[in-house]
């Protein structure tokens, strides 16, 4: 059972965890944002989330992931299950497991009845279990909805706890969030601030970062890292938490500049900018032009780099030479090449990045042929084999690799290659 703390206020780092309540989110057909935008509020005032869960309308089900939150996180905020139906069971879920009661306010319902009858209509009758509170809780106002929140601060197990119950539709929760649940928190939890790098790297393997960046981070217990990898990039974050902002970024960078001196030139980005920005960063500032030729990147290389507002003041176009024929009549590689070595080789790697930045009069020029498969592979020349070549003034660069996993992984691997090698060729 809870028991009521009065104006407790936390003096020590405080975490939350944050569940997500419907059956329809443990489906393939919608995606909980809700936690994304908590996540960030929470971390915004110095509050760690340490847990997320989804769990389907059980009351059985939500009464134990009440209790397991409550051993593990200080706030626990619940997002959903509010509404007026029988398989909206958050509130009875929080009050079982926490052994109070449920009281009817009749404010509530007055509110809801005016709502309904404001717009012509007579409230039905199940709408009145939305006026359902929780022994202790206060109401928090919903004037975007017929849900209100709940607020329910106290004891628990001999440790202190803040409950918050929010609306489901993320209009609804966000605006309340922002009206009735951030300045509450701002009075209970202790000034703090989170402050979070985010290294970078393209085209090294994880295992291979982390072996060389492991010694330096695990120096830190104060600061959290977290390595990601996706696509041929690596991403380090590294988290930490301070009294001021200033304090939380000096601790954050220190660890950063000894990995980037480590790692140097693989890292290619500190302020969280994508590969195909940095690329773009250096063409601008070498006052260089790129144009690509593209066969089993299938356009891919093209779509990332003008993904980037501004791209058109160094980035002329391109082909895309799927078939043979196209790589002779638009990028001039030579048939008797294509036949003597085949459509994805070195030679013709080479020949289309040389051919596109003559056709197109770039600066540097691009071309990449491979096998993205999951058909055309041999023993020879097997799925994931990728040729990519840059042509620029000073000669032609060509990087053979065998990438792994399926099409779609398979030509973002290649396309992030490219990028790394105009990048490294800018350098």
């Amino acid at each position: 059972m809870i028991r009521a703390a009065g104006l407790f206020i936390y003096t020590r780092h405080v975490n939350a965890e944050i569940i997500a309540v419907g059956t329809e989110m443990l489906t393939p057909h919608r995606v909980d944002t809700n936690s994304l935008y908590l996540t960030e509020q929470l971390n915004l005032l110095g509050v760690d989330v340490i847990f997320k869960s989804i769990v389907g309308d059980n009351l059985q089900r939500l009464a134990a992931a009440v209790q397991h939150a409550l051993f593990r996180s200080d706030i626990v905020i619940f997002g959903g299950g509010l509404g007026p139906t029988e398989d909206d069971l958050t509130r009875e879920a929080v009050a079982e497991a926490l052994g109070i009661s449920l009281k009817r306010d009749p404010m509530i319902i007055s509110r809801l009845e005016k709502r309904f009858a404001d717009r012509g209509w007579k409230m039905p009758p199940n709408n009145a279990k939305q006026g359902d509170v929780l022994e202790g809780a206060t109401v928090l106002a919903n004037p975007n909805g017929t849900a209100p929140g709940q607020w329910l601060a106290g004891e628990f197990d001999g440790r202190e706890h803040i409950i918050i119950l929010l609306p489901g539709p993320p209009h609804e929760m966000k605006a309340l969030f922002e009206s009735e649940v951030r300045d509450r928190l701002l009075a209970k939890v202790p000034p703090a601030h989170l402050f979070t790098r985010t290294l970078k790297i393209a085209m090294l393997p994880e295992s291979v970062v982390d072996a060389r960046v492991a010694p330096i981070y695990q120096r830190y217990s104060d600061v959290d890292t977290t390595i990601l990898a996706a696509g041929g990039e690596i991403e380090l974050h590294f988290k930490t938490r301070a009294p001021t902002s200033e304090a939380a970024q000096a601790r954050a960078d220190e660890v950063a500049g000894l990995i980037e001196d480590e790692l140097d030139d693989a890292v290619y980005s500190r302020n969280g900018e994508s590969l195909e920005q940095i690329a773009g960063y250096w063409l601008q500032m070498r006052n260089a032009t790129l144009a690509v030729a593209e066969s089993c990147t299938g356009g891919l290389l093209a779509e990332r780099i003008t993904s980037v507002s501004g791209s058109s003041r160094y980035f002329l176009g391109g082909a895309v030479v799927y078939s043979n024929q196209l790589k002779t009549e638009l990028a001039g590689v030579p048939a008797e090449m294509i036949a003597r070595h085949g459509a994805v080789s070195r030679e013709v790697a080479a020949a289309l990045a040389e051919g596109i930045r003559y056709r197109c009069e770039s600066t540097l020029g691009v071309g990449i042929t491979g096998v993205a498969g999951p058909g055309g592979g041999t023993p020879e020349k097997p799925v994931g084999l990728v040729f990519h070549a840059v042509a620029s003034d000073t000669g032609t660069e060509v990087i053979q690799r065998n990438f792994p996993g399926d099409r779609k992984r398979i030509r973002r691997f290649a396309s992030t290659m490219a990028l790394d090698m105009v990048r490294r060729k800018l350098m």
